[in-house]
């Protein structure tokens, strides 16, 4: 018999660097994905990176300063933000 245990991933601290943007999570794990991944971020100062706040209790981050926000669980399954195209900004904008 198979037991499946889904567990809540939170966010404890966030660090964004030239090449990466690390999550430290409650749990103790350290995940980490390419900054690439955030168009935003890459494109970001390191002062806009730097000022951010936890959102849902850790559940995600928010940089207020250029609207990107990354949820925990997005960076465990390798979800990154795609950078929108000229296209789907027409038809937000109809």
């Amino acid at each position: 018999m198979n037991t499946v245990v889904k567990t809540e991933v939170f966010i404890q601290e966030i660090n964004v660097t030239d090449d990466a943007i690390t999550a430290y999570l409650t749990d103790g794990r350290m995940i980490s994905v390419p900054l690439v991944w955030s168009w935003r971020l890459s494109e970001a100062t390191p002062e806009q990176r730097a000022n951010y706040r936890l959102i849902g209790n850790g559940e995600g981050v928010h940089w207020p300063d250029i609207d990107e926000d990354i949820s925990a669980e997005g960076m465990l399954y390798g979800i990154p933000a795609r950078r929108p195209t000229e296209e789907s900004f027409r038809s937000v904008n109809r």
